[in-house]
């Protein structure tokens, strides 16, 4: 048998025959990889999981128009979403307002993209259908409560053209819009419906949502106003620093937990090998008298450490995958997703810290003298 072999064969030996503590450390281990690998998968998915929970509370990016310009022209509109990384749109909803009248009371119509409207705010409750077809049109409650309306109800909305001539167009009601905020006192239809009396024209605004951290919009908000100077960025500053400060203090508390539990591994892993270094010391005193260095013994212990923190790295990696899988399922309602690299990761740092753990032990191991051992004191 070779040096290596006979090396190998010593230290499986010395599990082997403490079975027992081993598993205690090796459980100890897993766990604190368990929960490690756990963590490192919500810490970077949460981000992900928290755009997409904070895009339902609406709109956190605007396009408005720069300086004196009334109007944004719709090429250059086009040009600035397109800017906007596709993966990270949710939605982009050009508005157009005007004020016109029902029964002589003025309201505030606005033209939109209806279908980029429903991504971009989709906490709106709609009592009814969203419009569908030309010449349908969604109110909000307090104009419904104004004039009486109900979905299906035709109503004439009257005004000024573009050019001062009167218009007049009748619309059906296909819904009414309940949102809790301003929108209720709107009357919203298709850009097509608003050109029809409003005439073409500029937009006057682009609700988008976004999903990206309040860094990443600000890097876009400054490369729009760099690409196309007729338009300016604005974030929506209660959406977007909400997201900031609810993603940094869940990312604190994922690295208070993280060292806790490294921590943890450490102290429960070094009681362990303590407590088998002092079961072991006549073996070692015997060794020690029989030629056996300190480099030998040292050699030993801690390729123990390196296969308990390899398995329990291993093992840990995918239960950490399966523990960050129910949090995400519990919590957001939506799947994480594996991260490869983490396997040798949590493996590399289960068998640090185990190292780490065993110095102690270690030198406890190396500093028995073995004439004392032998004397039995």
């Amino acid at each position: 048998m070779n040096r290596r072999g006979f090396y190998l064969k010593m230290m499986i030996g010395s599990l082997v025959r403490r079975k027992s503590r081993m598993a205690t450390a090796l459980l100890a281990i897993t766990l604190g990889a368990v929960i490690l690998s756990g963590l490192i998968t919500i810490y970077y998915d949460v981000p992900r999981q928290m755009g997409k929970e904070f895009r339902s509370y609406g709109t956190n990016f605007l396009l408005l128009p720069a300086g004196s310009e009334p109007v944004m022209e719709e090429a250059r509109v086009l040009e600035a979403v397109s800017l906007i990384p596709k993966e990270s749109l949710t939605g982009a909803a050009p508005y157009r307002y005007r004020i016109a009248k029902i029964n002589e009371q003025p309201f505030m119509a606005a033209g939109t993209d209806l279908a980029q409207a429903r991504k971009t705010s989709p906490y709106w409750f709609v009592s009814g259908e969203w419009p569908l077809a030309a010449g349908e049109a969604l109110i909000g409650r307090e104009v419904a409560d104004a004039i009486r309306l109900l979905p299906g109800s035709v109503f004439t909305l009257t005004g000024s053209g573009p050019g001062g001539e009167t218009f007049s167009r009748n619309f059906t009601v296909s819904g009414i819009l309940q949102s809790g905020g301003a929108e209720e006192a709107f009357i919203f239809m298709s850009l097509e419906d608003f050109a029809s009396f409003a005439g073409k024209g500029g937009i006057d605004s682009v609700e988008c949502s976004v999903s990206l951290p309040s860094s990443g919009l600000e890097a876009l908000a400054a490369g729009i106003s760099a690409a196309v100077p007729q338009i300016s960025p604005r974030l929506v500053k209660r959406v977007t620093e909400s997201e900031g400060a609810v993603l940094t203090k869940l990312q604190a508390l994922v690295y208070l937990v993280t060292v806790v539990v490294l921590l943890l591994i450490m102290i429960c892993v070094a009681t362990t090998m303590m407590a088998a270094a002092a079961e072991r010391r006549r073996e070692i005193g015997l060794r020690k008298a029989l030629g056996a260095s300190n480099n030998a013994l040292i050699a030993e212990f801690l390729g123990e450490g390196v296969f308990l923190g390899l398995l329990g790295g291993v093992l840990g990696a995918f239960g950490g995958f399966a523990f960050a899988q129910g949090v995400a399922l519990s919590v957001f309602t939506r799947p994480v997703a594996f991260l490869p690299a983490l396997l040798p990761a949590t493996a590399a740092a289960s068998v640090f810290v185990t190292c780490a753990a065993c110095i102690i032990p270690v030198r406890s191991a190396a500093a028995i003298d073995p004439a004392v051992v032998l004397r039995g004191e």
